[in-house]
């Protein structure tokens, strides 16, 4: 068994019952992930495994700080020993430090995950960021309204993706920049 087929049934036990509309977004981010096999290359179950992996910090039972991004990468570690490329990329996904710097947890995060290679990131960003909670593919500046409209002006959630807009519209301009042209977003040709 491959590791996306690891974070597959790990994140469908997680999420499918208890957060059915998360387990939809899951879904349609592990899809996008799967999209990206071309330029991606060896790459690309890696990313998969995090795509699937990227939200389980919801999962009621793995609900610590509230930070999804912190909570999740934790329980993969401490608990799977998961690839620690594969925590990196669940603890910084969707230019995570924003939301971390809001909750306080900035230092934590960074304590305690290094950051994974940008290329990764932007594209498990791309992933999530242009996928709706219902797991179909939008816009990423549908997607940022969105978290905007679901979770009021005032929340620290929305105060975090308003900070975080540009670091996460440039990495889904930079994947699908690639994907136009058949490059790895660091820039080595995928041909």
């Amino acid at each position: 068994m491959g590791q996306a087929e690891w974070a597959r049934d790990l994140a469908q036990h997680l999420l499918a019952e208890p957060l059915p509309r998360r387990w939809a977004h899951t879904q349609g981010v592990a899809a996008r992930a799967e999209s990206l096999a071309l330029i991606l290359g060896e790459e690309s179950d890696l990313l998969t495994a995090a795509a699937w992996l990227h939200d389980i910090g919801y999962a009621p039972g793995l609900v610590d700080t509230g930070f999804h991004p912190l909570d999740g990468a934790r329980y993969l570690r401490d608990v799977h020993q998961a690839d620690d490329k594969l925590v990196r990329l669940v603890a910084h996904h969707s230019c995570a430090v924003y939301e971390a710097s809001e909750r306080g947890l900035l230092e934590t995060l960074n304590a305690e995950f290094d950051q994974e290679r940008p290329e990764l990131v932007e594209a498990l960003t791309y992933c999530d960021m242009t996928t709706s909670p219902d797991g179909l593919p939008l816009d990423v500046d549908v997607r940022l309204a969105e978290i905007h409209s679901r979770y009021g002006p005032e929340h620290l959630v929305s105060r975090s993706i308003a900070n975080a807009a540009p670091c996460i519209t440039s990495a889904v301009r930079a994947v699908q920049a690639a994907l136009a042209d058949g490059a790895l977003p660091d820039g080595r040709d995928s041909r």
